[in-house]
C-alpha cells in the first residue's frame, strides 16, 4: 500500500485536468440500494452501495436491491400501454389505478389457484384482462416477494406461465424490462437452465439485452468457465444495449466490479484489447479498483502512469479511488493536498469523496482524522448523508467509543437524516460490545417503530451477542419475535449458537 501512496505523491498533480462525467456514466443501469432496509438475507456492514461499492464496504453486499422498491431499469418500452401518468384528470388517474390494482389482485389469485382442474392460462383468457407493462411488472414483483425455500419451483412455474400467456396477447409485447423480471425470478428460484434459454430467446428475437440482463445472469454463474462463455456471448450479441457505456466491454467490466469478479475483469480486459478497443477513464477506474483489491500495487502504479501517458486525466471517480487508498494507508496530509487540488481545478469534493476518505481512514484506525475531515466537509458546505453518518458511527462503535457513536446517531435526527438498517446495526453492535443489552433491545424496537424493518444481519448481531453473554432468555425472545413476524425463519438455524438454546 505504501508503494501506491509514494507513487501518488510523485505525480504532478498540477497538470491534471478534470473530465466531468455524469453519475449515470459510471453507474450503468444496475439497481442500487435505497436508504433503509433492503431485501437481503446476508450480513452487510451498513454502507449503502454507491457507484463503486468496493470503496465504502468492509464487506460489500452482493445481493440485488429490493425488487419491490422501484423500477427494475429503464429501457425498451415496446408494447407499453397507456399508463396512469398519461392521464391528466386526477379522478381518471384514480380510476385507472383502482382498475389496475383490481386486475393485479385477480391475476395473482388465479395464478395461486393453478393446478389440477384449474389451468391459469385458460382462466386468464376467459377473464379478458388487458395486459400492460405495469400489470406484468406488478404480478412478477408479487411472485418475487412471495418466494421462500419451500415454494421456489412453483413460483418459477407460475411466473413462466404468466410470462408465456402475456406474450401471446395481441396488444402486448414483452420488453427488455419484462424479460429481466422473469430472469430475476428464475435466478431467485434457482432455475438456471430456463434462465439461460430465455437469454438465448431474447437474443434470437432481437430483444435488447442490457447491463442489467448481464448482471442477473452472471450472478448465477458458479464456474469460471461458464462465466467466460456468458461474457463472450454478450460481446458477440448484436442486440446488447450497452448504453450509457462507451462499448460492451465497459458495461461488462463495470458489472463485474459490482459483484467483485476481479479475476474475470482481468481476463475481459485482455479480450477488450484483442478486439481493438482502447481503454478510457472508466476502464482505468475499474482496472485500478481491481488491482487495488487484488493487492497488485505495482500493476496499479503501471495503470496510473499509462493513463496519463495516453492523455487521459482523472475524473471525479478516479479521485474517489485515490482518496480511499490514501485514507486506508493513513496518508491524511496527502489526502488533504488532493482535496485542495480538486478545489483548485474547479472540481470541489462532494460528500461522496469525503465519505470514501473517512472510510479509508477508519480502516487505518485514524479516528481523530476521520472526525477532522467530517468537520471539514461540513465547513465546506458538504452535507453528510446517511451513508457518511453510518461510516462514522460504525468506526466509533467498532473502536469501542460508544459515546461518540451515540452523539452522531442523535445528531442525525437533528439534521433530518433518518438512520437506515445498517446504521441501526452498527449502533446495536456497539451497544452489545459495551454490554448495554437492554439499550440494544430497545434500539431494535425503536427502528421498527420508525418503519425500518431489521434485516437478518441485525437479528444475527443481537442474538449472537446475547448468546455469547449467556443471556439465553432474551435471545429466545428475539428469535421468538422473528418467528412470530415471519422474518427470516428459514435462516434461524444459521444463527451462531442457536443450537445451544
Amino acid at each position: 500500500m505504501n508503494r501506491v501512496s509514494r507513487s501518488w505523491t510523485r505525480l504532478k498533480v498540477g497538470n491534471f485536468r478534470i473530465i466531468w462525467r455524469s453519475v449515470s456514466d459510471f453507474g450503468g443501469d444496475d439497481v442500487r440500494h435505497e436508504h433503509g432496509c433492503v431485501r437481503n438475507d446476508d450480513c452487510s456492514n451498513g454502507r449503502r452501495q454507491r457507484l463503486n461499492p468496493d470503496l465504502f464496504h468492509r464487506e460489500s453486499s452482493e445481493t440485488d436491491a429490493n425488487v419491490l422498491r422501484g423500477p427494475i431499469e429503464g429501457g425498451d418500452t415496446r408494447g407499453e400501454t397507456v399508463e396512469s401518468d398519461s392521464v391528466d384528470d386526477p379522478s381518471a388517474r384514480w380510476r385507472y389505478s383502482e382498475g389496475l390494482n383490481s386486475d393485479l389482485d385477480k391475476v395473482f389469485f388465479i395464478l395461486q389457484q393453478d393446478g389440477p382442474g384449474s389451468d391459469a392460462r385458460s382462466v386468464l383468457s376467459e377473464m379478458e384482462i388487458k395486459v400492460s407493462n405495469t400489470l406484468f411488472r406488478g404480478v412478477l414483483l408479487r411472485l418475487l416477494n412471495s418466494i421462500n425455500p419451500t415454494n421456489k419451483s412453483r413460483c418459477a412455474k407460475l411466473g413462466f406461465k404468466f410470462f408465456a400467456w402475456s406474450g401471446s396477447q395481441v396488444h402486448y409485447r414483452h420488453t427488455t424490462n419484462s424479460y429481466n423480471l422473469i430472469l430475476k425470478l428464475f435466478a431467485e428460484c434457482e432455475q438456471f437452465q430456463p434462465m439461460w434459454r430465455l437469454v438465448e430467446e431474447m437474443i434470437e428475437n432481437g430483444v435488447p439485452t442490457t447491463a442489467r440482463t448481464f448482471h442477473i445472469v452472471i450472478c448465477s454463474c458458479g464456474e469460471v468457465g461458464v462465466a467466460r462463455k456468458l461474457v463472450e456471448r454478450f460481446i458477440e450479441s448484436k442486440t446488447f444495449n450497452y448504453r450509457p457505456f462507451k462499448h460492451s466491454f465497459n458495461a461488462i467490466l463495470h458489472t463485474l466490479l459490482t459483484i467483485k469478479q476481479y479475476r474475470l475483469i482481468e481476463w475481459v480486459y485482455q479480450k477488450m484489447l484483442l478486439h481493438g478497443h482502447s481503454p478510457d477513464v472508466l476502464t482505468y477506474n475499474v482496472l485500478m479498483c481491481t488491482k487495488h483489491r487484488l493487492g497488485k500495487f505495482d500493476e496499479f502504479n503501471t495503470l496510473l502512469h499509462e493513463m496519463f501517458e495516453n492523455g487521459l486525466s482523472p475524473d471525479l471517480h478516479t479521485y474517489n479511488i485515490f482518496l480511499h487508498i490514501l485514507g486506508k494507508d493513513g496518508k491524511s496530509l496527502a489526502a488533504q493536498n488532493l482535496l485542495n487540488h480538486m478545489e483548485e481545478v474547479g472540481a470541489p469534493p462532494s460528500s461522496l469523496h469525503f465519505t470514501a476518505l473517512i472510510d479509508g481512514l477508519s480502516r487505518a484506525g485514524k479516528l481523530v482524522d476521520c472526525k477532522y475531515f467530517f468537520d471539514e466537509m461540513i465547513k465546506k458546505g458538504c452535507e453528510p448523508d446517511v451513508v457518511c453518518y453510518t461510516v462514522m458511527i460504525t468506526s466509533y462503535a467498532m473502536a469501542g467509543e460508544l459515546e461518540e457513536a451515540q452523539a452522531l446517531f442523535e445528531d442525525m435526527f437533528v439534521q433530518g437524516k433518518l438512520p437506515n438498517v445498517f446504521t441501526y446495526n452498527s449502533m446495536i453492535r456497539g451497544l452489545c460490545i459495551a454490554g448495554k443489552f437492554k439499550e440494544a433491545l430497545f434500539m431494535l424496537k425503536d427502528m421498527e417503530s420508525r418503519g425500518c424493518n431489521p434485516n437478518f444481519c441485525v437479528y444475527s448481531t443481537l442474538v449472537t451477542n446475547l448468546l455469547n453473554a449467556k443471556r439465553w432468555s432474551e435471545a429466545k425472545d428475539v428469535i421468538g419475535e422473528m418467528m412470530e413476524k415471519g422474518h427470516y425463519v428459514h435462516l434461524i438455524s444459521k444463527l451462531k449458537g442457536y443450537r445451544r438454546l
